[in-house]
């Protein structure tokens, strides 16, 4: 599919409504744009919601994942015996 676009004085431009739906794009879909070879490629784009952790936070998810005394010994065994056995 091939269109002619008028860029805006805004820079915006409108993508023909079957171009969006052959793309599954709606009205907040977020697209990449790229130059490449004197060409604007659009790529539909995917966004992951991230999320920023405090140091302290981190630390005690750490502390908590210790093992007690004993208990890496004990799970490496197990899993030893499954292994060989």
């Amino acid at each position: 599919m091939k269109e002619n676009l008028f860029v805006s004085s805004k820079g915006q431009i409108t993508l023909p409504a079957a171009m969006r739906q052959a793309l599954g794009l709606t009205g907040n879909s977020i697209l990449t744009a790229e130059t490449k070879d004197g060409r604007i490629i659009l790529s539909p784009a995917m966004v992951v919601e991230t999320e920023i952790w405090a140091d302290d936070e981190i630390a005690a998810w750490d502390a908590a994942d210790d093992f007690a005394p004993g208990e890496r010994e004990a799970l490496e065994n197990a899993l030893g015996s499954r292994r060989d056995g």
